[in-house]
C-alpha cells in the first residue's frame, strides 16, 4: 500500500482529527491513501464512521501505543 499523504492529528481533541481529516483528503485523487495519526480515544470510532458515511475506505487501523493509525482510501 502506498501512503500518499500523512496526517499527524496527535494531540488533537474530538472533532479536529475529523476535520483534519475530511480537508486532507479533500486534497487527493480517487484511489490514493491518507494516512492519519491521532492520540484520541474517540477518533477510533469518528474517523471510522466518518469515512464510511463519506463513500471513503477504511483500509485499516493499528494501535501503536497511545498512537491510533488509520490508513483511509479516498472513494
Amino acid at each position: 500500500m502506498e501512503v500518499k499523504k500523512m496526517l499527524d492529528a496527535k494531540g488533537l481533541a474530538c472533532p479536529l482529527p475529523v476535520v483534519r481529516t475530511r480537508k486532507a483528503i479533500a486534497e487527493l485523487q480517487s484511489g490514493e491513501v491518507l494516512e492519519v495519526h491521532a492520540t484520541d480515544k474517540g477518533s477510533k470510532s469518528d474517523i471510522t464512521a466518518w469515512a464510511k458515511a463519506s463513500g471513503h475506505e477504511l483500509i485499516d487501523v493499528m494501535e501503536d501505543g497511545a498512537i491510533f493509525k488509520f490508513f483511509i482510501k479516498k472513494g
